[in-house]
């Protein structure tokens, strides 16, 4: 891997207008960057950040192999003890020089690349997941991915601690790609990332903007909604081409600032005809939607094994996408027969289809209706068991908004934990019980996994007394195998899994033993 000097990575800040300076040899060699000393090796420039680091994080960095490291001017004393005689850069504003430093170390490797972000309250995993779809269809190489769960960097697979990684761990993906072969990224870019300069200098081929809505406005998030549209909005600046949705809500202002970057744009609809990338003809079909999609190139129909008009529309976004990048192979579609996205829309019946389990990452006001208007669509008159819950802490309107449209979506609601963090678990339930529809029939179970049993068996007592078809809806966490509780990931059994062992016995029971 290529070196830059210690002096060089100064010499970068100073460009960039962030006052750096920098404490010994300046000819040091640095290949790479950290901000955990789990993920240091040798030559790494380490980042000292966050309110809850430790001189030991240091320490263990150096023992990997750091060879420097950047931390504030403030904390520097502090680190003295651990690292005398180590060289360091000291910069005040500690996040975009993280970020700066970060790109160069690792070799600026988004030149060599064609990385499409996207944007959106929602969709944006399932987006990416068609979009990598796509593009593998089209090869010859297979296409990275970053998203909310799981990174693929040409290197190996592995489980995303945030939607968008940190910029050492960003960027140390991307050079993984390059050094793999890899020619195509696409990547979840959260308005968190775009606001916090996990992002920034990163050079988009094409950024792609689905959609907004009133979440994640909070104190300790975005304080209104127009700061956290500014956010959103920012990721036009990294990109000379960009996708937006025509039906979204603030598409004019979408447009607006898309075509103020000088970029070409390249629109996508579900039912505005004008849209480059629109479909006509959606209807549900067996396990999945049918529609025509058409592009200014051609016409053809498509099936997509994912419920939902809402999925519909994130298709044509990637094949909107698609098309930015250049990739227009209408034959690449039949890729979309065979989609799976981790953790949404996850359908499983038991035999005798008398209860269909489904796990879905909804998780705020947009996707909960999206996902009831979907189930209702697919299984008119179904009895509803839902369980689902909120994170602590944070995104302070969903304690309102999923509590009040789950309970009158649903007939019977159980309170459960998801990822309830820095709150206690069953106040936590507790707290949103209050925001429920007035009379609506619930449980309150802070654990997980008892919920889920809690509302299967629901379920099969509903079944067994009224017949029918009961649906339980497993809402939050999607594929998720960690829960934040307290400081802490706890793991545990993720909600398809265990409904899956819950129809497996079901299923295995004779008829009349139930």
């Amino acid at each position: 891997m290529d070196t830059i000097t210690l002096g060089e990575l100064a010499s970068l800040l100073d460009q960039h207008r962030l006052d750096a300076a920098l404490e010994g040899d300046p000819s040091v060699a640095v290949a790479g960057a950290a901000c955990d000393s789990r993920q240091v090796t040798p030559g790494n420039i380490f980042v000292c950040k966050g309110a809850a680091f430790r001189p030991e994080f240091l320490s263990a960095a150096l023992e990997a192999g750091a060879a420097a490291y950047l931390c504030t001017p403030d904390a520097a004393p502090g680190f003295a003890a651990v690292a005398p005689d180590v060289p360091r850069i000291l910069c005040a504003d500690i996040r975009p020089a993280m970020a700066w430093v970060s790109k160069a170390a690792w070799g600026s490797p988004d030149r060599d690349l064609q990385i499409v972000g996207i944007t959106g309250t929602k969709g944006k995993s399932t987006t990416a997941y068609l979009l990598q779809m796509l593009l593998d269809a089209a090869g010859p190489e297979p296409c990275a991915i970053f998203g909310t769960h799981a990174i693929f960097d040409g290197t190996g697979t592995f489980e995303s601690a945030n939607t968008t990684p940190e910029p050492p761990d960003l960027w140390r993906h991307l050079a993984n790609a390059r050094r793999s072969g890899l020619r195509r990224v696409v990547m979840e870019v959260s308005s968190q990332a775009l606001k916090y300069d996990r992002v920034l200098g990163l050079s988009l081929s094409v950024a792609c903007f689905l959609n907004i809505g009133n979440d994640h406005v909070s104190p300790v998030e975005h304080p209104s909604f127009e700061d956290y549209l500014s956010a959103k909005l920012r990721i036009f600046e990294l990109a000379d081409r960009c996708v937006v949705n025509l039906s979204g809500d603030h598409a004019d202002e979408a447009l607006a600032a898309a075509r103020a970057r000088g970029a070409e744009v390249t629109t996508f609809s579900l039912d505005d005809p004008a849209a480059d990338v629109c479909a006509t003809a959606v209807a549900p079909a067996a396990h999945g939607m049918d529609f025509t999609c058409r592009t200014p190139k051609w016409t053809r129909d498509v099936y997509l094994s994912l419920l939902g008009e809402h999925n519909v529309e994130d298709a044509l976004a990637a094949v909107a996408c698609a098309r930015a990048v250049g990739v227009e192979d209408p034959a690449a579609l039949d890729a979309l027969a065979d989609a799976h996205v981790p953790g949404r829309m996850e359908v499983r019946p038991t035999a005798d289809g008398s209860i269909v389990t489904i796990v879905d990452y909804a998780h705020n006001d947009i996707s909960y209706r999206r996902f009831f208007d979907t189930v209702d669509e697919f299984f008119p008159g179904a009895y509803k068991v839902a369980f689902f819950g909120v994170s602590g802490g944070k995104a302070l309107d969903r304690y309102r908004d999923l509590p009040a449209i789950g309970s009158r979506r649903a007939d019977y609601v159980v309170l459960t934990s998801d990822d309830p963090g820095p709150e206690d678990p069953a106040e936590l339930c507790h707290k949103i019980a209050a925001n429920l529809a007035p009379g609506t029939p619930h449980a309150e179970e802070p654990d997980r996994e008892a919920a889920c049993e809690l509302a299967f068996a629901h379920a099969r007592a509903h079944v067994a007394e009224h017949g029918g078809r009961t649906v339980v809806c497993a809402l939050g966490k999607g594929a998720e195998t960690e829960m934040r509780i307290g400081n802490e990931d706890v793991s545990y059994e993720p909600d398809g899994a265990h409904l899956a062992r819950l129809v497996a016995a079901y299923d295995a029971e004779a008829p009349q033993a139930r």
